[in-house]
């Protein structure tokens, strides 16, 4: 349901249901959050209904696709930390490619200003990392040559409802002290690095909880089939219960 959620509110925050951007929802990423709630609420309704139904097919259904995603967040957490430099070189590569991309699609404008607004951060390393934006290069032609996006401003509001977006024009040429006073100076990914390490042992904690509830739901599934199994052979069907272990009996004395 958080998935499903965080899905909507990218596509509502976006007005990606606005008339003159419905048609390039199929390519939105919020698009793949909402949808892949959709199906983890459904996974969790199969669950449910199986449970309460006693039915055993969407309970064995169940159990195979919580398993399957339990060994992929394993496997996740294992590559993840035996691959942290590859991974932050590939975020970096990331993040100037989307830098680059800013002016020209939407969905990465978003992203990115979310990310700098969200970690107060500006640019990959340093705000000058702005300068690969040829709209933003110091030897653009337009008024938004050597600034940055409103997002890099420390007040983009500047008091008011709106984004002041020449708030960052010029930034470039300032140097460190005089730009401090008006935009974020640090790259934000020492500050995603510095995110993670400070809240590693809520992660990490998430992480364990989330992975113990999918393994106690696993345990708890396959007795809840054992116990179904064992009312249907004991209780339901005692007579061919007999009948079997009657023949059985009769084939081992001959």
């Amino acid at each position: 349901m958080v998935t499903l959620v965080v899905g909507l509110w990218g596509l509502i925050n976006k007005e990606s249901f606005a008339q003159e951007k419905i048609n390039g929802i199929g390519t939105d990423p919020m698009l793949l959050f909402t949808f892949l709630g959709f199906i983890l609420a459904l996974l969790s309704l199969m669950g449910c209904v199986g449970a309460l139904r006693e039915n055993m097919c969407l309970l064995r259904t169940f159990s195979a696709i919580v398993l399957v995603l339990v060994v992929a967040q394993v496997l996740a957490v294992v590559v993840l930390y035996s691959l942290q430099r590859q991974i932050e070189d590939y975020l970096r590569s990331g993040m100037l490619a989307a830098m680059v991309r800013y002016q020209d699609d939407l969905d990465l404008r978003f992203i990115t200003n979310e990310i700098q607004t969200g970690l107060q951060c500006c640019g990959a390393d340093t705000y000058r990392d702005w300068g690969i934006n040829v709209y933003f290069n110091c030897s653009a032609p337009g008024v938004q040559a050597c600034g940055v996006p409103p997002s890099c401003c420390i007040d983009p509001l500047e008091n008011g409802t709106v984004w002041n977006s020449q708030c960052g024009v010029g930034a470039q040429k300032l140097d460190e002290f005089s730009a401090q006073s008006v935009i974020f100076l640090g790259g934000c990914m020492g500050s995603i690095s510095r995110w993670i390490e400070q809240h590693s042992g809520v992660i990490i904690t998430v992480v364990i909880i989330l992975l113990g509830v999918q393994i106690l739901t696993l345990f708890i599934t396959a007795r809840l089939l054992q116990k179904i199994r064992w009312i249907t052979i004991y209780v339901l069907y005692p007579n061919m219960l007999f009948t079997q272990n009657a023949f059985l009996y009769s084939t081992a004395r001959l």
